[in-house]
């Protein structure tokens, strides 16, 4: 039974490491949109409207 256990900690470890690593992703592309000049988001984000075919005009 010990085996189990032990199978059941390095699962819940291995699932816990993703969501780590997603919300420090999550919270350093919020950090670095929120630094950023409001002319160079806009600019960025028209340009990909542009790209993908997304009416702006």
């Amino acid at each position: 039974m010990n085996t189990q256990s032990t199978v059941a900690v390095s699962g819940s470890k291995s699932k816990l490491l993703p969501i780590i690593v997603s919300a420090f992703i999550g919270m350093a592309a919020i950090f670095v949109v929120g630094h950023v000049q409001a002319g160079a988001l806009h600019d960025a984000a028209h340009d990909v409207r542009h790209a993908t075919g997304f009416p702006c005009h």
